[in-house]
């Protein structure tokens, strides 16, 4: 007991969490490329099981604790969420910060021993591949933990076992500090870049794969932040992306409908789809349970309060537009029995993950096109920009841009935010649009005059573009710090 330290105690909640160790005295456990097989498809399990931290929680934070959407449930989480007054004991923000960790060492446990598998049946092609689609799944949680909190830990290294001769030496494993936002993405654009070299070309029947074009797609977006940005390079991977094979679907309606049976949905897998998570018939999503009706279950009914609720500002954004197409894709009207924001006789909810066997489409091309248009904007080549909104208009039966609007940056600026806004509702893309284009403050410290529905929401400053760390996580590990302004 006397020669312990408590500095350098290895036994706690945060090295639970970073511990990546499969090794023995002998060497790496993985002998075999079944052994690697296995660590390899946990990837994709650990990803289908990722709808509490990844998809759920993310959409509180793009939607709710934007101009989107309010709580829907009262939980203090929530509500701390909708008023902007979030601080490092919520636990939801807690459990995603430690989920993320938790992924990033799932996607270690490959990278780190794919190579040293004695077994010649796992071949060099194999080898890359698994460590390039570990590798875009690593950069993508690290892109989402900097956009989220700024400065966190880039842990790219396992940790062996822990002896009282090495203990002093794994300590920074255990415990790391947070990392610069600019060696963040450092880090992701490497782990990304190794994706495009080796990760799969995409399969048009299985979009649950980490293939070349998800990397792509990562690295269009990743040169859009401001820490990296840059709009050649944004404009690069985009047209990238769009020569891999993808393709706007015909109809708004085919990326979220079910069959009129209601008993499965219509579509996966489409052309326009470049990474979603799979639910087939005999598998099933829980996660829709939180959002409304499961139209695929007839049992299904409003009894509790549902997440992500459309928030007025949202639906007068609309309305104004005529856009009836996207709305009624993204939002449906119910009845429940609660009325915590609005009159239970006309309550609106989220629609676009409207049974059990929706796909989570997490990427998708109608996403990357705005995201080019926001690129060329920036550049000075409005016209470039206006037909790609053009072409995101023109199929929800909406009227091509006029002219005024062409012929202005400030004006194309706003046309292409507000398109990202009724086009991707609900997947997880508001939050991150507004930090990204500098709009924050103008559209959020207006918004308790424009929405009468909203909890009154906390002055949005610069300490409020990010996350608060979790305070049990920084109890645990004496060299994180909390972010300013918490």
């Amino acid at each position: 007991m006397g020669s312990c330290s408590l500095n350098y105690d290895p036994i706690s909640d945060f090295y639970s969490k970073l511990s990546t160790s499969d090794t023995t005295a002998t060497g790496s456990k993985y002998k075999t490329k079944a052994d690697m097989q296995q660590q390899y498809d946990n990837i994709y399990v650990s990803i289908r099981n990722s709808q509490e931290s990844w998809y759920l929680d993310m959409m509180a934070y793009c939607e709710t604790h934007s101009d989107n959407a309010y709580s829907g449930a009262t939980d203090a989480e929530l509500a701390q969420l909708e008023s902007n007054k979030q601080d490092g004991t919520n636990k939801n923000i807690e459990r995603d910060w430690t989920s993320y960790l938790g992924y990033i060492v799932a996607a270690n446990r490959v990278i780190c021993n794919v190579d040293s598998v004695p077994d010649p049946a796992l071949t060099t092609a194999e080898r890359n591949q698994w460590k390039a689609e570990a590798s875009i799944w690593r950069a993508w949680m690290l892109f989402d933990m900097t956009r989220l909190w700024g400065e966190v830990p880039v842990v790219t290294k396992e940790t062996p076992n822990i002896t009282s001769e090495n203990v002093k030496d794994m300590y920074p494993l255990l415990f790391p500090s947070r990392s610069s936002v600019q060696d963040v993405y450092k880090q992701i654009i490497s782990d990304l870049e190794y994706g495009v070299q080796y990760a799969p070309k995409v399969d048009s029947s299985n979009k649950f794969k980490l293939t070349q074009s998800v990397a792509k797609t990562l690295l269009a977006k990743v040169y859009a932040e401001a820490p990296v940005r840059d709009y050649a390079k944004v404009i690069q991977y985009c047209e990238s992306v769009k020569n891999d094979g993808f393709s706007l679907v015909p109809n708004y309606s085919d990326l979220f409908s079910v069959n009129d049976a209601k008993t499965d949905v219509n579509y996966r897998n489409t052309s326009e789809s470049i990474f979603e998570i799979v639910f087939p018939v005999g598998s099933g999503s829980w996660v829709t349970w939180m959002f409304g009706l499961d139209q695929c279950d007839p049992n299904s009914s409003y009894d509790w309060a549902k997440w992500i609720t459309p928030s007025r500002d949202l639906i007068q954004a609309y309305e104004n537009e005529g856009d009836d197409i996207r709305m009624n894709e993204a939002i449906v009207w119910g009845q429940p029995s609660w009325s915590i924001h609005y009159p239970s006789d006309h309550y609106p909810f989220m629609y676009k993950t409207r049974s059990r066997y929706n796909s989570i489409i997490k990427l998708r091309l109608a996403d990357i096109l705005l995201l080019e248009a926001e690129a060329y904007v920036n550049q000075g080549n409005l016209t470039a920009a206006a037909d790609l909104v053009d072409q995101i208009r023109t199929r929800v039966k909406l009227a091509k841009l006029d002219a005024s609007t062409k012929g202005s940056k400030d004006k194309m600026v706003d046309a292409v935010l507000k398109e990202r806004r009724l086009e991707l509702s609900f997947e997880g893309q508001r939050w991150f649009d507004l930090v990204r284009t500098g709009k924050v403050y103008e559209v959020m410290n207006s918004l308790n005059s424009r929405d009468s529905g909203r909890k009154k929401m906390a002055t949005f400053t610069e300490n409020s573009l990010v996350m608060p760390v979790p305070q049990t996580q920084i109890d645990s590990n004496p060299n994180l710090t909390q972010n300013k302004g918490y």
